[in-house]
């Protein structure tokens, strides 16, 4: 069992940046990929970035590319997510996500645990 918790999420204007944590409890922080996802209203939740357990790898949707960057410390047992040149559509309720499982990291339905999310708003 592993709990998430997020903060970080602000009212922020546009071109502004922002750094999101993700604190995890319990000893199996690093047998975990790590993700994020966000969800605006009236809108399905969406991908926005990942990293496998080791910290090899990373992805993200080219929406986000560039200006978002995950990175995670097993030592403390968190995720980031530092979040640069914000737009207004970067608006939404930010969650953070973990998965044992192998592969799959841009799909939510192969995440095990869930944050209750941070809410994040970029004024134009």
């Amino acid at each position: 069992q592993v709990q998430l918790v997020e903060s970080g999420g602000t009212l922020v204007q546009a071109g502004g940046s922002l750094r999101l944590s993700c604190a995890a409890s319990g000893r199996t922080f690093s047998s975990y990929d790590m993700g994020w996802f966000r969800q605006a209203p009236g809108k399905e939740r969406e991908f926005v970035a990942a990293i496998t357990r080791s910290a090899g790898n990373t992805d993200y949707p080219d929406s986000v590319k560039g200006r978002f960057t995950i990175s995670r410390d097993n030592a403390k047992n968190t995720v980031y997510l530092q979040m640069n040149s914000l737009k207004p559509e970067d608006t939404a309720v930010y969650y953070c996500a973990a998965k044992q499982r192998l592969g799959g990291l841009r799909f939510k339905f192969a995440y095990d645990y869930w944050g209750q999310g941070t809410q994040v708003t970029v004024s134009s």
